[in-house]
């Protein structure tokens, strides 16, 4: 499965499996079609028109916050955290995003993660959030998608910590290399949980 997961940098992954899902297209430099692109919040780094369009088909299907509806013409469904829907057989779950020691991402704003199943495994990605209480509860990760740079997200030791609450069976560190955070804090991670989880450094497409 992890061949299946594209990384265009940022938090920014195209998931290859019944359908081809994207998360938060952002510096999108090839035409493509998605079936379901999920966004997590409002961010111009996370919802960029410009970059859904690239990707954006008749078909397609977005799912956003409601401060993100009604912005492009596509078909859109609005979700707020604790939903579940599913899409033409892709279960998604949203969870909660948010920040507890800087006021980036209010919890009030209801921003999100998702968990979604594509080949019979559960992705996590996290959005933009801080290491959160709610972590906890998210169970049975196939693979987590967490962010790592700081400044606006966990950083690296908040990362770890929320891997280990979580327990996925692999962990790929994102949110590093384009506005905030570099390589260096991804194998900050990766040492920082080695023998515990596994860690998956993606190299970042082009």
């Amino acid at each position: 499965m992890i061949d299946n997961i594209k990384w265009f940098g940022h938090a920014t992954f195209k998931v290859i499996g019944e359908k081809v899902i994207y998360t938060d297209p952002f510096q999108i430099s090839k035409p493509d079609k998605a079936d379901i692109i999920l966004i997590t919040h409002e961010h111009y780094d996370h919802f960029s028109p410009e970059d859904i369009k690239k990707i954006l088909g008749s078909d397609t299907i977005l799912v956003l916050p409601k401060d993100c509806a009604g912005t492009i013409n596509a078909k859109e469904i609005v979700v707020k955290p604790g939903d579940k829907i599913n899409i033409e057989g892709i279960e998604i779950e949203t969870v909660p995003a948010y920040n507890t020691n800087k006021k980036f991402h209010p919890k009030e704003k209801d921003w999100l993660g998702y968990i979604f199943k594509v080949s019979n495994k559960r992705i996590y990605i996290a959005g933009d959030t801080d290491y959160i209480p709610e972590m906890k509860s998210f169970k049975n990760i196939d693979i987590a998608l967490l962010p790592i740079s700081g400044v606006y997200v966990m950083n690296v030791e908040e990362a770890v910590q929320a891997a280990l609450d979580i327990m996925p069976k692999i962990a790929i560190p994102m949110h590093y290399g384009s506005i905030v955070g570099n390589e260096k804090n991804a194998h900050q991670f990766a040492d920082k949980l080695k023998e515990k989880i596994e860690v998956k450094i993606l190299k970042q497409e082009r």
